[in-house]
């Protein structure tokens, strides 16, 4: 069995300057770093592991290598939220968004905030909605509303779970508003009809007859 701690050391070695070493190998430190990262996993020292893809991920950023890069910290993702480091989780795959984005892949972009947003839902709402509205966002500037329609639905889904109901319904009428601009004529419907039902549900009348007469427009 290959040592993984043998293998970073080496790695890592590989990355540093030194009186004999002028330039950093970032190439064949990266394929240590990546092969430590499998045998830790192996061996499910998932801290080590985490360890060991973020140097891969920073080796294949080096190598100019967006893509991959991204992989390694949504896996770390991943782990964090297997470890139950929720500060982690959010760094990770934002990071991971960053990186998609760098490559124009806007798609896996929203979709690396995503999974970050469900893997926080119970332990920080707050940021989960973030992610979900960070998310719709970058979905919608490139032109993909149709795609953001699950996003919308799961930000919703946590405030009603937090009972924060004027935030739900204007989530909703954003989700509308989404569906309008893709002619998504059902979805648009059901989004706004939605949002009349949670202000009636908050016994918001007023605030459900402006938004009928608003979307009857």
């Amino acid at each position: 069995m290959v040592d993984p701690d043998k293998l970073m050391i080496k790695a890592d070695k590989l990355t540093k300057l030194s009186l004999t070493r002028w330039t950093a190998d970032w190439r064949a430190a990266t394929v240590l770093y990546e092969a430590a990262a499998i045998e830790y996993r192996t061996a499910r020292d998932n801290v080590k592991a985490k360890v060991a893809l973020e140097k891969a991920s920073k080796g294949q950023e080096m190598l100019s290598s967006p893509w991959d890069a991204a992989k390694h910290m949504e896996t770390c993702g991943n782990i964090a939220k297997e470890l139950g480091n929720w500060g982690e989780v959010l760094d990770y795959y934002r990071r991971a968004s960053e990186l998609f984005n760098e490559c124009g892949r806007v798609q896996p972009a929203a979709d690396a905030l995503a999974k970050g947003a469900r893997a926080l839902e119970e332990s920080s709402p707050d940021e989960a909605i973030q992610l979900y509205t960070d998310a719709c966002s970058l979905l919608e500037e490139d032109g993909r509303e149709q795609m953001a329609f699950d996003l919308y639905r799961a930000g919703t889904s946590v405030y009603l779970k937090l009972e924060r109901y004027e935030d739900a319904a204007t989530f909703l009428l954003r989700w509308g508003l989404a569906a309008d601009h893709c002619n998504a004529v059902n979805s648009q419907c059901k989004a706004y009809l939605s949002a009349i039902v949670v202000y009636l549900y908050a016994h918001d009348l007023k605030q459900a007859e402006k938004c009928y007469n608003d979307c009857s427009q």
